[in-house]
């Protein structure tokens, strides 16, 4: 695939930006430079400027905290310390090349030295900054209206899991899906680091352009601190943080892992966080958006975890009067629509809406495998892995659930007795998990063809499904084969109802629709005996 080089410049950043480089996007002492460039029309595809291909104007480059425009003629000139990360923001309507896993290069790394040394390695040394660092881009229409695919924790330990990756989620959406491009909303891999790579080429079957969110779980734990823990997803896919364009939607990446390196007094860990430079990047970018844009963000860890000091509220002061902002994240491998009110400490006019989204490796690929070899690999709440794809029209959106290798319409199951006693038909309970149901969803249900349909209420509590599963395995003893199902917990996504009293005896279907929030209907059902 297309490589690029450089050349040429553009206005001063002046002397307060030189010295915010000074001490580096990642806290580096350095002494600062400036990197001149031209972002250009690559009009032949190859990755290299060359006669004929004019530069573009207005295009946004940054280097982690400042963002520069292009001028007339392509050119640009931004800070640079010696760890630094120069990327370009995609406007709408223009792609950066890809390589060969489909991964958008759309970034320049200036190390001189390179990463430390570490069995995980990061950037090797890039020697000199070169006198033009340019970015290539292509032409690439994008309407109002598309789909995104967006992955929750992939999370393989080794080469068998992402072979169930491949097999569970990626076969199907082969040649299969419409989608614009697709997002890895972290945890990308397991610890192991090595795996980056194996599951890049799987995911590029797909044959998408896939961008990815940094997690926990692909930073490298050998770190003794933050600014070291990212050097080998930023040799493979980039800067930890950044934004684009695609149709009439912005995307803002965040990097909200804060990694607290191992000491002789404390073992390492990590903190939802930002960070100034961060936040200052966040803060220029939303400056040069229009305010009615819809604005997406995506992350790793939830909004509604514990965040470190006060960057959540940091963030929340930034987006919180914009009328069009949705958020998105993974991490907890449960799925839930949240609305954030002050009761999270957001100040808004109206509640924020932000997805936990469904993960790909549903439970870390535990319970027992079907007759593929695959764990069915239930999540806490009772709903099956996949991934949720994401309709964005305008400034609109809607999500919809897919379970792996289910049809698109399985989105519930329905829990109800086998048989029931005619007497004791009204005590008997129905629950209903609705995989994507959320407390703006309805939920209702009706016996037979003719009956009344009846509102479900929406009610906390473990799934029964998960519970037997559950127990199962446990009646099993200690070696069943397989990775054991995570601990039993409550469901975000369970209705409640009971049946019609006094039933006539005989063989009867329970029928469920739900309508979602964002007007899109389901329904299943489910056979019960009454004697």
């Amino acid at each position: 695939m297309v490589r690029f080089t450089g050349s040429l410049k553009v206005g001063k950043l002046g002397l307060a930006s030189l010295l915010a480089l000074a001490i580096g996007p990642r806290g580096l002492s350095a002494q600062p430079q400036t990197a001149r460039g031209v972002v250009f029309h690559d009009a032949d595809g190859n990755g290299q400027r060359e006669a004929g291909e004019e530069g573009l104007a207005g295009i946004k480059v940054s280097n982690g905290r400042e963002i520069v425009r292009t001028d007339a003629q392509g050119r640009y000139e931004i800070a640079v310390a010696d760890d630094t990360t120069i990327f370009v923001l995609k406007p709408r309507n223009w792609s950066p090349p890809l390589n060969e896993t489909f991964l958008p290069r759309f970034f320049y790394t200036h190390k001189p030295a390179g990463s430390p040394p570490s069995r995980y390695p990061g950037v090797g040394p890039t020697g000199p900054l070169p006198a033009s660092v340019d970015f290539p881009l292509r032409p690439s229409a994008e309407p109002d209206r598309f789909e995104a695919i967006f992955f929750g924790d992939t999370q393989p330990r080794d080469l068998k899991e992402i072979g169930y990756i491949a097999h569970d989620v990626v076969a199907e959406l082969i040649g299969a899906t419409p989608a614009a491009f697709g997002v890895t909303l972290g945890d990308i891999v397991f610890d192991d680091l090595e795996m980056f790579e194996p599951l890049n080429r799987a995911i590029a079957l797909m044959g998408l352009p896939w961008y990815n969110v940094i997690g926990n779980h692909d930073l490298n734990y050998d770190a003794p601190e933050d600014r070291l823990a990212d050097e080998t997803f930023e040799r493979i896919y980039g800067p930890p943080y950044y934004s684009f364009d695609h149709g009439p939607v912005h995307f803002l990446v965040l990097d909200n892992v804060r990694w607290y390196g191992r000491t002789e007094t404390r073992d390492g860990h990590y903190r939802p966080g930002l960070g100034e430079d961060q936040l200052e990047f966040i803060r220029n970018d939303l400056a040069l958006i229009p305010g009615d844009q819809l604005l997406v963000l995506m992350m790793h860890i939830p909004l509604t975890a514990r965040w470190e000091g006060t960057d959540r509220d940091d963030l929340f002061g930034l987006i919180e009067r914009r009328p069009l902002c949705f958020s998105v994240s993974a991490h907890t491998h449960w799925q839930a629509h949240q609305f954030l009110t002050a009761e999270q400490g957001w100040r808004g006019p109206a509640p924020h809406h932000h997805l936990i989204n469904v993960t790909v490796c549903g439970s870390w690929w535990s319970g027992e495998p079907d007759e593929t070899g695959i764990p069915h690999a239930t999540m806490q709440g009772g709903a099956p892995n996949g991934y949720s794809i994401i309709t964005f029209d305008g400034g609109s959106y809607s999500i919809r659930y897919k379970a792996a290798r289910r049809p698109a319409d399985y989105q519930m199951h329905v829990w109800a007795p086998e048989v029931v006693p005619s007497r004791d038909s009204g005590l008997a309970e129905v629950l209903v998990n609705v995989f994507a149901g959320s407390e703006r969803s309805k939920v209702e249900m009706r016996v037979g063809e003719a009956g009344p349909w009846v509102e479900l209420h929406r009610t906390i509590r473990p799934d029964p499904f998960f519970v037997r599963m559950k127990q199962r395995e446990e009646a099993e003893g200690p070696s069943t084969g397989y990775r054991r199902l995570p601990a039993i917990q409550d469901s975000q996504h369970l209705w409640q109802g009971f049946l019609p009293e006094n039933l006539a005896p005989g063989a009867h279907v329970i029928h469920v629709r739900t309508t979602d929030m964002f007007g899109q209907t389901y329904s299943a059902s489910r056979a019960i005996q009454v004697r």
